[in-house]
């Protein structure tokens, strides 16, 4: 059994056809795509297509595709704008990136599909091993997720409770893959919408035979010159953002 496993695909089908098509070079029984299908990217539409013809994929909701069908945002929050007034572009921005992308989504018919996305896929892998697929971390879409500058008890509390020996996530943009106690934590990092220095795209295959797993992460370089045109011509509101990204100058909210 061969799972390609992906997250935070972000509106960008050039990211994404390169992934697929590196996926298909190789070939994989099922897909599984770890949340934030449509949103801060160009083409949402593009991105959903493609995913939904794929065939044995099984989704997860992620934080960004909360927002579009919850009317909810991240932040900066109203309270947070009062208390510091500086943070009102980045609010208006936030507000008119999803309200783009909500229209879209809504107008073609894809927002009932968004909002009945599962918070987690589990399998038994033919070897016993429990595989839990989330977009953050068990039990969550949303929050810190798991990333560099977690502490080992930070990272202990995160994945307890999870029921599952191979965890695999998204969210955080980075790729991991690391051991916490007898769990085995797989970040897949993220299709678009990279940050430094490695800003090609990233993505997992699972390969489950019956006496044991293993984990195969993929880089996989795509076209970004050509994600920033198409960016432009979209007049994303959002643009901007979505542009440092593409070109490496975003900063990781840890490190903040």
């Amino acid at each position: 059994m061969r799972i390609a496993l992906l997250s935070d695909i972000h509106g960008n089908p050039i990211a994404l056809d390169a992934v697929l098509n590196d996926i298909q070079s190789s070939g994989v029984d099922a897909y599984w795509i770890l949340g934030d299908l449509a949103a801060i990217g160009y083409d949402p539409i593009g991105a959903l297509e493609r995913l939904a013809a794929l065939p044995n994929a099984a989704f997860v909701r992620g934080n960004t595709d909360h927002y579009l069908v919850a009317g909810t945002l991240p932040g900066p929050t109203p309270e947070q704008v009062m208390a510091d007034p500086r943070l009102m572009p980045k609010l208006v921005e936030v507000a008119q990136s999803f309200a783009w992308t909500q229209g879209i989504v809504t107008v073609a018919g894809w927002l009932d599909w968004i909002a009945a996305l599962p918070v987690e896929q589990r399998l038994m892998l033919p070897d016993g091993t429990r595989l839990l697929g989330v977009h953050a971390s068990p039990g969550n879409f949303d929050g810190h997720g798991i990333h560099p500058g977690l502490s080992e008890t930070d990272l202990q509390a995160t994945i307890a409770g999870c029921e599952a020996e191979l965890v695999c996530v998204g969210h955080t943009h980075v790729p991991m893959d690391l051991r916490v106690d007898d769990v085995h934590v797989i970040n897949l990092g993220s299709v678009s919408n990279p940050l430094p220095p490695d800003l090609r795209a990233s993505y997992a295959i699972l390969d489950a035979g019956a006496s044991c797993c293993r984990i195969e992460q993929r880089r996989v370089d795509y076209d970004h010159q050509a994600v920033i045109e198409a960016v432009q011509r979209s007049k994303h509101p959002a643009a901007e953002f979505i542009i440092r990204h593409q070109r490496g100058q975003r900063r990781p909210f840890w490190l903040d």
